[in-house]
């Protein structure tokens, strides 16, 4: 493992870096509604559920399963939503690491590897945001979704998700 990719302690602040690899998880309905959030304190910053791997030993799906409970209250195994309906497209995207978010990763992290998954719901279910890290949550029709993300690789990923749930597609 590179030391870009595991934890490091800075001799200044005892403070853990984070891991440059993420999930991001589209949360969407059977008729492809899809669930956006705001980011808190970046207004107008729109998104599915993201997070990043907090031990290297994590599994990713356990990562989006948390990131998915911690960002909106929705629990993968129970209140209607099966571990069967998180899906794993095996797909992942490297991009460099906003400027705005860089101090939270070891000097010289740029770049980081999200793991794209999608959770499908029975409805446009309610959900409770963590107010330090999101203000509003919006459904939108997928189309309308990939507009509002201001991030290129989620409106992507919207953008594939009728393709992707196409039965018999897993890519």
């Amino acid at each position: 493992m590179s030391a870009s990719h595991s934890p490091s302690i800075s001799p200044t602040h005892a403070e853990i870096y984070k891991i440059p690899v993420s999930v991001l998880v589209v949360i969407h309905t059977r008729q492809l509604d899809v669930l956006l959030i705001e980011r808190a304190r970046q207004p107008g910053f729109w998104q599915s559920v993201t997070g990043s791997v907090d031990t290297p030993g994590e599994v990713l799906s356990g990562t989006a399963a948390r990131e998915v409970a911690e960002e909106t209250g929705i629990r993968i195994g129970c209140d209607g939503v099966p571990w069967s309906a998180l899906r794993d497209w095996h797909l992942s995207n490297v991009y460099d690491i906003y400027p705005l978010w860089r101090h939270r990763y070891a000097p010289g992290v740029w770049k980081n590897t999200e793991h794209v998954f999608s959770l499908e719901v029975p409805a446009r279910v309610s959900v409770t945001l963590a107010p330090r890290e999101h203000r509003a949550q919006v459904w939108l029709p997928w189309e309308e979704a990939a507009m509002q993300c201001f991030s290129a690789s989620n409106a992507e990923a919207i953008r594939q998700l009728p393709r992707r749930l196409m039965p018999g597609n897993s890519k």
